[in-house]
């Protein structure tokens, strides 16, 4: 999985982008459907990004038309779709092992 270390936020995110991987999706959309804050959905799309599981594009609009900032758009790319999906279910597969004790 590249590296990445699955922390709970990560795997939310990748979750969020599961749901429709063929839609393009910005920073606060994620977050709002991650349940995470925002400060905290970018150190985290950055990573993926950096990963090669995200391509990004900024928005072509005219900001003092549209009257709010640009946004950013994730895409998960194949080798990202796969990688989520290999994470999650890593994550939900039962623990077997030896006992500690």
């Amino acid at each position: 999985m590249a590296g990445l270390r699955m922390t709970t936020p990560r795997l939310l995110v990748l979750r969020a982008l599961l749901d429709d991987p063929a839609r393009e999706r910005y920073g606060l959309d994620l977050a709002t459907e991650a349940g995470l804050e925002p400060g905290t959905i970018y150190p985290i799309l950055v990573a993926f990004e950096g990963a090669g599981w995200l391509s990004s594009r900024e928005e072509e609009i005219d900001v003092h038309a549209a009257g709010r900032p640009r946004r950013r758009y994730y895409l998960l790319t194949a080798a990202g779709v796969t990688a989520a999906r290999a994470a999650l279910a890593k994550r939900s597969a039962p623990r077997v092992g030896r006992l500690a004790w």
